[in-house]
């Protein structure tokens, strides 16, 4: 399901956002009330610059109740969950207990042979970087709401996923090419439990989460509730079809399984960044992004891929990181510059998919949230 969503973001988020909300001015506020108006129940977003934070919310968390949003609100963090993943990896490179070159064979020695892989040839950083050519085809999707209903609650390993995905020829051969696959960075959390010998999950909390006092982000698990406040996540599968609340949802593997907040996700990408958690030569490898290839070259301007990270040119002209994500309900779009000073996050939950405009628009207005917030001639 990561998958589709982030094609479909690629694809469109550089088509123009929705029609502006009159008389409110270039502001967060204007900018979320104008991602509501596309039809997205609720919005939270948060812009922080040196002048300060500022946060906005839009629309209702519940539509039975008609419950607003609240900016403290959790919601599933998708595919940003890759941007934690990799952090931890640089951090085990920084620390000399393994190499981004290393090849997967070393950690998962006869794991990933036959059918065309060789795990000799297969390196940490091919994975990170999305060019492995790890087929992705067999990573779970959820199109239809019979399908969510019948797969809310399936539970998956990392072995599992990885299996799936192992049993198709690969999509190119090692450095051959560029390719997402939610797949590859499951791959890359067995490479953290061998090398650690605990959970890639209890990685991240021990490494980055504890760390930065993110005492609202957590790993559900086989959960498939958000257990504190949140707005619950709908998804229109079709066209003509009603909204589904798809806030229930077993996921929470290593390419995108964490649930946070605003706050939480802000001050990660700002730590991250600003060199809170990676030392310089880690944050470099990091930001060594290469341009991506296929659907995605059509959309971002100079779009290109780090190390579990994409970046793109911001409207008024530079880069901005855009560790961001999807998972079904709900879509997280985030923006940092090179020096962490200036970020913002925005939560959707919702994800429409009634047709090519509505994504558009949907796409475009959120993109268009964060560009006005790190921009200075917008910002603060």
């Amino acid at each position: 399901m990561r998958t589709k969503v982030l094609i479909a973001a690629l694809t469109l988020a550089l088509l123009p956002a929705a029609p502006a909300v009159a008389g409110r001015g270039t502001t967060l506020q204007h900018d979320a009330d104008t991602i509501r108006a596309v039809g997205v129940t609720g919005v939270l977003a948060r812009a922080t610059t040196p002048a300060g934070t500022r946060t906005a919310v839009s629309g209702v968390a519940d539509l039975a109740t008609g419950q607003p949003v609240r900016p403290d609100g959790y919601f599933r963090i998708g595919s940003t969950n890759k941007t934690l993943v990799a952090t931890v990896v640089l951090q085990l490179v920084g620390e000399r207990r393994m190499r981004l070159d290393d090849p997967v064979e070393k950690w998962l020695p006869g794991f990933v042979r036959g059918n065309g892989y060789d795990s000799n040839r297969i390196t940490v950083r091919h994975l990170l970087q999305h060019t492995a050519g790890i087929y992705d085809g067999n990573f779970p999707v959820i199109e239809t709401a019979d399908q969510y209903y019948e797969q809310r609650y399936d539970a998956r390993s990392e072995v599992e996923v990885v299996k799936a995905g192992l049993s198709h020829p690969p999509d190119f051969q090692p450095g051959g090419g560029w390719k997402y696959s939610n797949t590859g960075y499951n791959l890359v959390g067995l490479v953290i439990k061998a090398v650690t010998g605990r959970p890639w999950y209890a990685e991240v909390e021990r490494r980055i989460i504890r760390p930065l006092s993110l005492s609202h982000t957590y790993w559900p698990g086989a959960d498939p509730r958000i257990r504190a406040a949140h707005a619950n996540g709908y998804t229109r599968f079709a066209a003509g079809e009603p909204l589904i609340d798809t806030t229930e949802l077993v996921d929470a593997d290593a390419s995108g399984g964490f649930i946070s907040t605003l706050a939480d996700l802000d001050t990660f990408q700002r730590a991250l960044f600003g060199g809170r958690l990676l030392r310089k030569a880690q944050l470099a490898e990091m930001t060594q992004a290469r341009p991506v290839e296929g659907s995605a070259t059509e959309i971002w301007k100079d779009a290109r891929y780090g190390l579990g990270i994409f970046s793109r040119e911001l409207a008024c002209g530079g880069r901005v990181w855009i560790p961001g994500g999807d998972q079904i309900g709900y879509r997280t779009r985030l923006g940092v510059t090179g020096d962490g000073r200036r970020s913002a996050v925005v939560s959707m939950s919702t994800q429409l998919y009634d047709s090519l405009e509505v994504i558009y628009a949907q796409e475009g207005a959120a993109t268009k949230l964060i560009d006005n917030a790190l921009c200075r001639r917008h910002g603060h």
